[in-house]
């Protein structure tokens, strides 16, 4: 169980716990959540080691094995799956000492190190890796690529492998969606699902904390609260406690109302002047209740588009892919991806863009929003298309010298030299004003870019799309860096917008807010699909199912036949006396199986007798401990066995 227990925590001046109190069972699975800068991710760091408490008392049991993801980039050319498998620290602790074994030419500590190798899943560590690998998103032939021939976003997919990979008894995920599509990110929440640990995860996507939390806690105002579901049953509670304080502090407010009256009436009368001083007294004994404020409090809008083309844009018999490099052989024809597209898109759409990674989602919108040319066939955009495009890496494209004032003023300039008038004048002040309603006001508008979280960088970006006034919105995974708060102000103001909306999300509330259909992107075509995110879940799981059976069926078939210890063994312990290490450890499991058998019964009688509620539940968690242990050393000696047997047939 992990116990904080009137704990208090600092960053540098900021108080981010004070006197905080909550505790965590083990096999829970938690949401952590509040506002950034509450103090999430400062917690993952107390629990982790790299912050201790200011005071207060932290427990978590000292046999716990603790995961998370690198935060780092990785820089090295190992494959895919040479990191992955890296992450397993228990598997290679074993391979450490089998090294070692070999190298002492112990022939008795050589059986025993490659029984742990076995133990530690060395027989299906790569099958395990490359299951994590493709279960993220990767190609098959992507596999053996180097580590460092993948884009940042990849990478950080690959150290989220890894941390899955590391057996644990508690595993900590800041925001692991980030990097993801929706067909990776459902099939990390069924692995989730399945985690036997205690997992925590701080993350802004409340269809995510659905499916895999059973529990929420609250860090707001330096206080843990802990809720019982997860986070539309937090959002429930929530909402009612709101509701009952706010009702309080209204009646609060009338007493003082009150109170303050009569002390302004009398407390220049004698004759009232005592009555009026305990007024007084009672106003500052009194607890101030503060209003509650809703979390979203930051809202924008878009403004009504200045025409709306109808249609938007017709696609007739296109292919949208990517040209050659600039130093390809000339004559080197374009990669296709998507082919044979014929659409058309009208005003007031709501289309969400689905498909599994790599099938063209990202490389059609890019065609639509003018960043890729048209492979071969026609995109006819309607007169006045003014399109307002957020890409994935568009915070990446943001100057991070410049300030938020830099970016408007040079956009502005851009816009009017291109013939555009803007939401608003270049004016100074009113780029100001309007920097203001995405909340850049006072020194932010003059800091720079690079300085700020990602949060505010999406923010800046939306704004920027805003003041365009666009009447097509191409939207390709907008909500990255933006908090519950924000997402939930982006699907309002999508949802107000009077233009079309093409939207490529991993967020399903959002999608299922904004879009009324849907695309699929597959098999290098586009087609409607008709069943709802449910079924294309479900659509995703299948496919992700007999992608990784398909690779379990090629490494079968490609496997060796299994040797659980390897011919090294017994060549390297002839010396000794060829089976004499495997049979003094074969002796060892007899004794250790009967010393278990013995405990066995000596619990079974017991639970046989008359016992106390809290008896009964402690001898039978010990009779399952024992069964489990008892278990385990059979397979063992099983295994020891054929190999002893095996090695006699050789060597009669």
């Amino acid at each position: 169980m992990i116990i904080l227990k009137n704990l208090s925590l600092r960053r540098s001046a900021k108080v981010l716990l004070d006197n905080a109190s909550v505790s965590i069972n083990p096999g829970e699975k938690v949401g952590l959540v509040g506002r950034n800068g509450a103090g999430k991710s400062s917690l993952f760091a107390l629990l982790n080691g790299t912050l201790h408490e200011d005071k207060g008392d932290f427990s978590m049991p000292s046999q716990w094995r603790m995961a998370q993801v690198a935060q780092d980039m990785p820089e090295t050319s190992e494959s895919a799956t040479d990191f992955v498998i890296a992450g397993d620290t228990q598997l290679a602790e074993a391979q450490i000492e089998v090294t070692a074994a070999e190298a002492s030419d112990d022939g008795e500590r050589m059986a025993h190190a490659y029984m742990a190798l076995h133990d530690a899943g060395a027989h299906d560590a790569q099958s395990r890796a490359q299951a994590l690998i493709l279960g993220l998103g990767f190609q098959v032939r992507e596999l053996n690529q180097p580590v460092n021939s993948f884009s940042g976003g990849w990478r950080m997919r690959l150290q989220l492998a890894r941390a899955l990979m590391c057996p644990s008894d508690l595993l900590l995920l800041d925001e692991p969606t980030n990097h993801l599509d929706l067909d990776a990110l459902v099939w990390l929440e069924a692995w989730l699902k399945k985690y036997p640990g205690t997992l925590l995860v701080i993350s802004h996507d409340r269809e995510f904390l659905d499916a895999v939390t059973n529990v929420t806690i609250h860090i707001e105002n330096g206080q843990l609260t802990r809720y019982g579901g997860n986070y539309s049953t937090f959002e429930d509670m929530r909402a009612e406690q709101m509701a009952l304080q706010q009702a309080a502090f209204a009646r609060q407010q009338d007493k003082i109302a009150h109170l303050q009256a009569f002390i302004n009436r009398f407390k220049a009368k004698a004759s009232k002047a005592k009555q009026a001083q305990s007024r007084v007294k009672a106003l500052d004994r009194m607890e101030k209740l503060a209003p509650m404020l809703a979390s979203a409090d930051f809202t924008f809008e878009f403004k009504e588009p200045l025409n709306l083309p109808n249609p938007m844009l017709t696609i007739d018999g296109a292919s949208f892919g990517y040209p050659p490099s600039a130093d390809a052989p000339t004559g080197t024809p374009p990669t296709v991806i998507v082919q044979h597209v014929s659409k058309s898109v009208f005003a007031g759409q709501r289309i969400g863009i689905l498909g599994a990674n790599g099938q063209g989602k990202s490389t059609l919108v890019k065609t639509i929003a003018r960043t890729l040319p048209v492979v071969a066939g026609a995109v006819t955009e309607g007169k006045g298309l003014n399109i307002g495009y957020f890409a994935q890496q568009e915070l990446d494209v943001l100057r991070p010298a410049d300030t938020p004032l830099e970016h408007m003023i040079r956009l502005a300039r851009d816009t009017i030299a291109n013939g555009g008038a803007g939401q608003f004048s270049s004016r100074e002040q009113d780029l100001r004003n309007f920097l203001g309603t995405f909340n850049f006001s006072g020194d932010m508008v003059k800091q720079a870019v690079g300085t700020m979280s990602g949060g505010e960088k999406a923010r800046l970006v939306l704004c920027m799309i805003v003041w365009q006034r666009p009447n097509l919105l191409l939207l390709d995974e907008p909500t990255n860096h933006l908090d519950l708060a924000t997402r939930e102000a982006l699907a309002m103001a999508l949802n107000e917008f009077e233009g079309t909306v093409m939207l490529v999300s991993h967020d399903r509330a959002l999608l299922r807010a904004v879009c009324d259909e849907f695309w699929l992107v597959t098999r290098g075509g586009v087609e409607p699909f008709d069943g709802d995110l449910d079924d294309y879940q479900r659509y995703l799981l299948d496919e992700g199912k007999r992608l990784r059976e398909s690779l379990k069926e090629a490494g079968r078939a490609a496997e060796p036949p299994k040797i659980e210890v390897p011919p090294v063994v017994a060549k390297r312990a002839a010396p000794s006396g060829k089976l004499k290490p495997l049979k003094q450890a074969l002796e060892k499991l007899d004794k250790s199986m009967a010393a278990l058998q013995a405990e066995k019964a000596t619990l079974e009688a017991r639970l046989a007798g008359a016992l106390s509620v809290e008896d009964i539940t402690e001898t039978g968690r010990q009779l399952q401990h024992v069964n489990d242990e008892l278990e385990r050393e059979e397979e063992k000696w099983l295994e020891l066995s054929g190999q002893i047997e095996a090695l006699e047939a050789e060597n009669p």
